[in-house]
């Protein structure tokens, strides 16, 4: 998918001041310049906690490169109460029948534990000020990851 289009989208969810709203992926890049789009798999579960907080601990030092929005299956409610929570200051969207999280490949079949089930796959993309998939992260883990975003914006921008 990296050198491709990202698919337009258009989801309710939260923005950085936990105010519902309708977010389109042309939304977010608007002024953004890049886009860093992650997917997770739950609110207030321990890795995607501190997925979340790594990105809001880290915000200032990403935002003159991108503008940051998390997408998982929770829904409005679950999202206000995770960022009520933690502090979150980057909009939270909410993608409960998993249509933009399948056409982003971040939904499907994964093992855990060795049990292997359905559901979110934490990816995340970075998308260009155009709509273009310039990086694609499959399958991360939680702890370490956004400061692999850092290094591969600070890398393309300096």
């Amino acid at each position: 998918m990296e050198g491709e289009q990202a698919v337009e989208f258009t989801l309710t969810g939260i923005d950085e001041n936990g105010q519902e709203g309708v977010f389109t992926l042309s939304g977010l890049l608007e002024g953004a310049g890049r886009l860093v789009l992650y997917f997770y798999p739950r609110d207030n579960t321990p890795g995607c906690t501190q997925e979340a907080c790594d990105f809001r601990d880290n915000l200032n030092r990403i935002l003159p490169y991108a503008r940051v929005a998390g997408v998982s299956a929770d829904k409005v409610e679950s999202h206000k109460r995770f960022r009520d929570k933690h502090a979150l200051n980057f909009p939270l969207l909410s993608d409960p029948v998993h249509k933009v999280m399948e056409a982003y490949g971040a939904w499907g079949q994964k093992t855990s534990y060795g049990k292997t089930t359905t559901g979110a796959i934490r990816s995340t993309y970075i998308i260009a000020g155009d709509g273009t998939v310039i990086k694609r992260y499959k399958a991360v883990k939680a702890t370490g990851h956004v400061q692999k975003i850092m290094d591969y914006l600070r890398g393309i921008s300096g």
